[in-house]
């Protein structure tokens, strides 16, 4: 028998030394590609037993050429390039990487929140163009008693409310899929959405990007956030309807706006985020630490390797 072929289809990282080990002695080989388009991928995913995606397309016509391929995994917790649907009439399974980087991007939420909650970009801008003031121009509300409201409460968002509970906030949740009595051990109160975005202080986002919670965050929802409130988002950019977002934030309907994801990426030189100084944004890269990297690789390819052996997958996400 012909040794399993696993292709990596695209990355950016220094080496691949931890799937070539991983993989080597799974008894597979790796071939690894540049693509950046989907006929890319097409071409170079011929005969590949499984493939390791970082941004190429894996679309409809891909999967419908994969003659060999059962497991795709995607390097990373989205999976939007990556037609899922697809991929399970083919019977290949599509897996993420939801762990590898959760204290790294709750860290990055919590350092945009308490930014922008204490108006850093703004104050150091004001000191910067010679103004000495020691009060700041707009209310600042004290972080203690003030109310940390995530959408979703998933992995990062656990992570992101037991970090923010040491400044003495008040804790809520949104989340369809996950018990009232899970949140509360957490001391986290489970609320639905006509409570989620008039209480909060600090919102930040934690949700999968789907139809149903594309632009989650758009122009009514934002008129019923309280004027001094902050908004995060360091999942998925389409959560937020960001020329709306930008409207708010020139408006004074919301505080200020930290995000670390858009709509399109990069960001458009020309948007309208870029004359908001209550906009606070990141290069999507809130998952990143020296450690989040080795990590990604080596659960990416443990994954690929289960698949290959014909183990229980860990993380599959079109069952």
């Amino acid at each position: 028998m012909s040794r399993p072929r696993v292709l990596v289809t695209d990355h950016g990282f220094p080496n691949l030394r931890h799937e070539e080990a991983v993989l080597a002695a799974a008894g597979a080989d790796l071939a690894v590609a540049k693509c950046k388009t989907a006929a890319d991928v097409i071409a170079a995913a011929q005969g590949a037993d499984a493939l390791l995606v970082q941004w190429a397309p894996v679309d409809a016509s891909v999967i419908a050429s994969l003659d060999r391929c059962r497991v795709i995994v995607r390097y990373g917790i989205g999976v939007d390039n990556v037609d899922l649907a697809a991929a399970k009439a083919r019977g290949i399974a599509v897996c993420n990487v939801p762990d590898y980087g959760v204290h790294e991007v709750a860290e990055h939420t919590v350092a945009l929140a308490l930014a922008l909650i204490r108006q850093l970009p703004m104050i150091d801008r004001r000191l910067r163009g010679g103004t000495w003031k020691i009060v700041p121009d707009k209310p600042m509300p004290s972080l203690k008693g003030a109310v940390y409201a995530t959408a979703g409460f998933g992995r990062i968002a656990r992570a992101a409310h037991a970090m923010m509970a040491g400044f003495g906030v008040t804790s809520i949740a949104y989340d369809p899929f996950v018990p009232a009595d899970v949140m509360a051990a957490a001391r986290v109160e489970k609320v639905g959405l006509e409570a989620l975005f008039p209480r909060a202080d600090v919102l930040s986002l934690h949700l999968p990007l789907t139809p149903e919670t594309r632009h989650f965050v758009g122009a009514a929802s934002m008129a019923s956030m309280k004027p001094h409130a902050v908004l995060v988002n360091t999942a998925r950019g389409g959560l937020v309807d960001t020329r709306a977002l930008a409207v708010a934030l020139r408006d004074g309907v919301v505080a200020g706006a930290g995000l670390d994801v858009f709509e399109t990426e990069p960001i458009e030189k020309d948007h309208p985020l870029f004359s908001c100084p209550n906009a606070l944004l990141t290069s999507h890269v809130a998952w990143y630490s020296e450690s989040s990297i080795p990590r990604l690789q080596q659960l990416a390819a443990e994954e690929v390797a289960r698949g290959l052996r014909g183990e229980p997958l860990r993380n599959q996400v079109n069952r």
